[in-house]
């Protein structure tokens, strides 16, 4: 059986709906070739989507299977090859916006299907260094739902685009061709091997990608790795949202405070809320309902404690553990194969309490996007590069973060200790000071860049109000 037989016997059909879901780019032209994305999560997806306006053929291969309604498109719960599905999953402004980019009417969709949509700090709670953050107009929106509808509309709208199929129950053992140049890959279905050939192979395997060694065994070398050791461990349950909770606040995030606990509280489809508390270095929320309950109550703010004690729960919390963070250096490689690129999480893999693994995603497959128009030759180097200025702004925010605990260990350089000095302050002064407050949240959601803080006028209002 060739590879395309057996592809096509194993995707599932694209459903065209070009009445409600208009292309981005409907000017321009669809090419030659064929592009394969390993996976078919939230990264995957947003590749194959940016890759359908270049490629004539673009295959997902996903080892999962889709159940839904039969054809991959509905919810399906959360699956097999992400355990994280489970857990509360935020999408930033800044991912907002990119996603809407690549699929007008993102927003109101996720709308229709049930998701909630707010004005952050109007709509939503924050805490930070606990202390609940002034109300401010922010200019940002939120859109709270579980991570499988967000897939689910991110799937139906790609497998929409022309030439998009998606390859199911296989999973891709290795890579095709030589050092210099990757031709395609070797998969297994079921009992099968395929070897499925392309132009342009895109890993989006998430933080478990076996990149490096697919790269070694063509002889060509791994990237370098920087990891940070943060050992969280998250709990979460679904509850019932009562009856008088329809006017209240969409969400409640509460940023984890000295001793490393936090949660958040989002409100998502089905007339539930998605409880998710977290703990670092190793302290980590139970699984029982009365310890997670007590682990809720000790949290700086009481509106999670409340939905966990005055809520039906649906189902038991479960757990997860996250133990690192990990940016896998390619834009320092001195040489990267063409027709093969790394991008998501299996690119850089951030420390979930900060929600920018979605984000950064979207930002990397737009990076993609710009660089398709350069020569083979070229799109590895350009692609790393301008992915690398997302992923660097995002790594730095988070990585300080997790340095401001004394636990984690890292190197803690002149500038670091000045930086989580100075953010603490604007953490404190956002408390009281709304414009404090619409800047930080802005910087947070990757919207705008961290040197926003520095502005005289900003930081003037920091020094009068960081004192609290």
């Amino acid at each position: 059986m060739s590879s395309d037989e057996t592809t096509t016997a194993r995707t599932a059909p694209a459903r065209a709906d070009s009445a409600r879901h208009p292309r981005a780019t409907d000017d321009v032209p669809t090419g030659e070739g064929h592009a394969i994305v390993l996976g078919a999560g939230i990264a995957g997806l947003l590749a194959a989507r940016v890759l359908a306006d270049r490629f004539a053929r673009v295959t997902l291969v996903e080892r999962d299977e889709f159940t839904g309604d039969g054809d991959g498109q509905e919810p399906s719960g959360p699956r097999r090859g992400i355990p994280q599905a489970r857990h509360l999953h935020g999408l930033l402004d800044r991912g907002r916006t990119a996603i809407e980019q690549l699929y007008p009417g993102f927003t109101s969709e996720m709308a229709r299907r049930g998701a909630t949509t707010a004005e952050v700090l109007i709509g939503t709670r924050w805490y930070v260094a606990d202390l609940r953050v002034a109300a401010a107009e922010t200019g940002l929106t939120s859109v709270m739902a579980t991570r499988p509808l967000l897939e689910a509309v991110l799937r139906e709208r790609t497998l929409a685009m022309p030439g998009v199929r998606l390859q199911t129950r296989t999973t891709a053992r290795g890579l095709l061709g030589a050092a210099h140049r990757v031709t395609g890959v070797v998969a297994a279905a079921d009992d099968e091997t395929l070897t499925l050939t392309g132009d342009l192979v895109v890993d989006a395997t998430g933080r478990g990608s076996r990149a490096p060694e697919w790269l070694t065994r063509l002889g060509a070398r791994a990237p370098q790795e920087e990891r940070l050791e943060v050992d969280l461990g998250y709990s979460s349950q679904f509850y019932r949202r009562g009856p008088g909770q329809a006017e209240g606040p969409a969400s409640i995030i509460i940023s984890t405070g000295a001793n490393g606990h936090g949660g958040g509280a989002i409100r998502v489809e089905d007339d539930r809320w998605h409880v998710t508390l977290a703990g670092m270095l190793g302290d980590h929320p139970p699984t029982d309902p009365a310890g997670f309950a007590a682990f809720a109550a000790g949290l700086a703010g009481p509106d999670i404690h409340d939905i966990v004690t005055g809520c039906e729960p649906l189902g038991d919390p479960v757990p997860h553990r996250f133990r690192h963070s990990v940016r896998r250096r390619f834009d320092r490689q001195p040489t990267v194969p063409q027709g093969f690129l790394v991008l998501g999480d299996a690119l850089c893999s951030f420390n979930p309490l900060y929600a920018q693994g979605m984000t950064v995603a979207a930002q990397q497959a737009l990076a993609l996007r710009d660089c398709l128009h350069v020569p083979d030759r070229e799109l590895p180097a350009r692609f790393y590069a301008a992915a690398g200025a997302a992923v660097a702004a995002a790594w730095q925010l988070a990585t300080s973060a997790d340095l401001a605990h004394a636990g984690v260990v890292g190197q803690r350089g002149l500038r670091t200790k000045i930086t989580n000095a100075y953010v603490a302050r604007a953490q404190r002064a956002a408390h009281l000071d709304p414009q404090v407050a619409r800047t930080f949240l802005r910087v947070a959601n990757l919207v705008e860049p961290p040197a926003a803080l520095l502005n005289p006028r900003i930081a003037r209002r920091i020094l009068l109000h960081g004192n609290v």
